[in-house]
């Protein structure tokens, strides 16, 4: 494994000092087990960790940077019990609040570099702000970036695609990663043309091909930092760590992410383990120097029973601060709780965040009343999983509305006939009433979904998990803004430019004969039709409950 510069020893020897004199730990209660979950408090990680290597793990930070004081602190402390630590992260730590989206991500990269992070691998979100900015951020890190299933546009890989890591008791632990293959279709193509992500069966060939390298060049165990996750959406096309798992030999680990599942072990007691999402956990799996095997792993609940570390806490406060003082300003109240929740919520039905967001949408583009068609043939449609947060009645903070909309996404506009309209939805309800990423949140269009009714699934979308529905079967729409819907009739689909490019299940967007880009950031649209339309009031009169735009049966 490479060697870290001179600044980055300096500074992890005095910050370990730091540390280990100033780590303390409260008394907790042993934590109950959940399913194929095994989460314990600190109070019972054992106290001589001599003979010991342990890897700690983390998962979907998603912007949590508070968690990275105790990550450190924990690294520091098991180090001053004895053991060697490595610190790993499976992905998406750019993305999820402003403390990390309002630098494009290198913020996350400077509080791992605090942190003392050993090597880390791609998540999906890694690359929502484009692969240009990806490589900008992670020219800057200290810790070693590996993934062995996305290629550039000279066919080799984006990053190495393992690591071999030699610890002091003399042995090798073999490192490699994994992108989900569903990135391509969850980020903005337009930010990563030219890149390629592996697919279905390729991804058994790749990871089997790593761990037949690893053995090579004599690793005792090899672990598989992934981003695949166990989500059912993945499942179908074998994009799993289980079916991973379950289609290779020879990986002793695999340390997941994406699906933010806890677990301390997969499907037929397959050995992953996630820590679910935001530091509510943070992985622990301990070697034996002497017999090389792993002999315990588990989840250390992160909460008060471990005390930050001071000087990662002063580096997450400098970023927390400056970001509050510019996003913590209030631009209007609700009366209601808006619901943004994955599961029940946008990802399974409509919620009434989801209509306010689309009627912003809608509004931002009518009141400068420059479309093609008719005000009666304008509709708006988001992505349910390009919304990320709920908000509570009462006051309501930009910070807030970053946080339900982090991605920067501007609104669009892409014209289409009525049948393109009925594909995408029928394509973005496939597994409806599952969670989906695409499931369309709208303004301006009723329609139905009869979960009863299979999908016909068609040929796959270029580059692209999902596919074409090959007929109309599920998704009937009754009206557009209260009139008949016709296929032949073009209409004005006010979106984002995620969608507009083809993102999730949108491909007919992206294929759509006209298309523009507003320039007009989301969450700008929406602080400015709450303000101006609704008076800075999200009143229950209108949002309180859902507006029936979407019936499921």
């Amino acid at each position: 494994m490479r060697h870290k510069n001179v600044l980055k020893r300096v500074f992890t020897l005095l910050l370990a000092l730091v540390t280990v004199f100033s780590v303390a730990y409260k008394p907790l209660p042993v934590y109950a087990y959940e399913t194929k979950a095994d989460i314990r408090s600190i109070a019972n990680v054992p106290s001589d960790l001599s003979g010991k290597t342990v890897i700690l793990h983390t998962n979907d930070v998603h912007g949590a940077i508070d968690g990275y004081a105790q990550v450190a602190a924990l690294k520091y402390e098991f180090q001053a019990r004895g053991a060697e630590v490595i610190l790993v992260d499976c992905g998406d730590f750019m993305q999820g609040s402003p403390y990390v989206s309002a630098s494009k991500g290198y913020d996350a990269v400077t509080m791992m570099n605090f942190a003392d992070y050993d090597i880390a691998t791609l998540g999906n979100h890694e690359f929502d702000y484009g692969y240009d900015q990806l490589k900008t951020n992670l020219a800057r890190a200290w810790f070693k970036t590996i993934c062995a299933d996305v290629y550039g546009p000279d066919g080799k890989t984006i990053y190495d695609p393992n690591v071999v890591y030699t610890t002091s008791a003399g042995f090798k632990i073999g490192f490699f990663g994994m992108e989900t293959p569903e990135t391509q279709t969850k980020v903005n193509p337009a930010l990563i043309k030219g890149i390629k992500f592996a697919s279905k069966s390729e991804l058994y060939t790749i990871a089997q091909d790593q761990v037949n390298t690893l053995n090579a060049q004599g690793c005792d165990l090899v672990v598989c930092l992934s981003h695949l996750g166990v989500d059912d959406e993945s499942a179908p096309d074998g994009h799993r760590s289980a079916d991973l798992y379950a289609n290779t030999t020879g990986i002793d680990l695999i340390l997941d992410g994406h699906s933010h599942t806890i677990m301390t072990a997969g499907e037929g007691d397959a050995p992953i383990q996630s820590t679910g999402t935001k530091f509510d956990k943070i992985g622990m799996v301990v070697i034996n120097n002497e017999t090389k095997e792993i002999e315990d792993n588990y989840l250390i609940k992160c909460d008060d029973g471990i005390v930050k570390s001071p000087a990662i806490q002063w580096v997450c406060e400098a970023i927390t601060d400056r970001i509050d003082t510019e996003y913590n300003v209030k631009f209007a109240t609700s009366e209601v709780d808006l619901n943004g929740k994955k599961d029940p919520g946008v990802r399974t039905g409509e919620t009434n965040l989801g209509d306010l967001i689309t009627d912003a949408l809608k509004w931002s583009v009518l009141k400068e009343g420059s479309l093609k068609v008719k005000e009666d043939h304008v509709v708006a449609i988001t992505n349910g999983g390009g919304i990320r947060a709920s908000i509570k009645t009462g006051d309501v903070t930009k910070k807030d509305l970053n946080t339900v909309l982090p991605f920067g996404n501007t609104v669009a506009v892409v014209y289409v006939s009525g049948a393109e309209l009925l594909e995408a939805l029928e394509a973005s309800t496939y597994c409806t009433p599952a969670a989906i990423g695409g499931f369309p949140q709208v303004s301006g269009i009723k329609f139905t979904i009869n979960t009863t009714v299979p999908f016909a699934q068609g040929e796959a979308y270029p580059d692209s998990t999902y596919y074409k529905p090959a007929s109309i079967n599920r998704v009937s729409i009754q009206s557009i803004n209260g009139k008949k819907f016709s296929l032949t009739d073009t209409y004005a689909v006010v979106t984002n430019n995620f969608c507009a490019a083809g993102g999730d299940t949108y491909f007919a967007f992206a294929n759509a004969s006209d298309q523009f880009d507003t320039g007009i950031v989301m969450d700008e649209a929406v602080m400015d039709y709450v303000q101006t339309e609704l008076g800075g009031k999200i009143k229950a009169a209108d949002y309180g409950s859902v507006k029936g735009n979407i019936t499921l049966k």
